[in-house]
C-alpha cells in the first residue's frame, strides 16, 4: 500500500476518533473528508491548488452554514446551491466534494453558524499537513542509500499527490 494513502486512513480514524469524544466536535467527521483525501492523492495537484480548494470548502461551508442557520427552506438550500455554484465557476475549484460541504449544515443541523466552517477548516489543514508530511518524509527515504537502489531497475509505483 502507498504511505499516503496509509497516512489518511489513519488520519480519519483520529478525527473520527475525536469527534466520537468531543460532542461540539462531532460534525468534525463527515463522509466528504474521504472523498478530499481521494480527490488529493489521486490527481498531482500541486500544494497551492490544494488550500485554494480547501479555502473553498470552508467558503461553501460558511454560506451552508448561515443559510442553514436563517432557514432550513427548500429556499435557503436553492440560494446555497445556486451560490456555491456560481463560486465553483468563478473560482475554477476543481472538487466536487465542495458541494457536498455547503449541504453537510442542512442535514447534522449544527447548533452554532461557526462549527460546520469551523470544522472544515481544522479537519481539511489537518489533512493538507499531513499529505505534505508524508511527501517530506518520502523525499527523505529516497534519498536514503536502501531506498535508492530500488529506484534503479525496478519499477517503483508512487503517488500523484504532492
Amino acid at each position: 500500500m502507498r504511505l499516503k494513502a496509509i497516512a489518511i486512513c489513519f488520519y480519519i480514524v483520529l478525527i473520527y476518533w475525536i469527534s466520537l469524544h468531543i460532542p461540539l466536535l462531532n460534525s468534525l467527521f463527515f463522509p466528504t473528508l474521504g472523498a478530499f483525501s481521494l480527490l488529493f492523492i489521486s490527481k498531482p495537484f500541486p500544494l497551492n491548488e490544494m488550500w485554494r480548494i480547501a479555502v473553498g470548502a470552508a467558503v461553501a461551508s460558511f454560506i451552508g452554514s448561515t443559510f442553514a442557520q436563517l432557514s432550513t427552506s427548500a429556499l435557503s438550500l436553492l440560494a446555497t446551491l445556486l451560490i456555491v455554484i456560481v463560486l465553483f465557476h468563478t473560482f475554477k475549484w476543481n472538487a466536487p466534494p465542495i458541494m457536498a460541504i455547503a449541504l453537510i449544515p442542512f442535514f447534522a443541523k449544527p447548533a452554532h453558524v461557526w462549527t460546520a466552517p469551523l470544522s472544515v477548516v481544522i479537519v481539511l489543514a489537518g489533512l493538507l499537513l499531513t499529505l505534505y508530511a508524508v511527501a517530506q518524509c518520502e523525499k527523505l527515504l529516497k534519498a536514503l542509500p536502501v531506498f535508492a537502489g530500488a529506484k534503479q531497475g525496478a519499477k517503483v509505483e508512487s503517488d500523484s499527490g504532492l
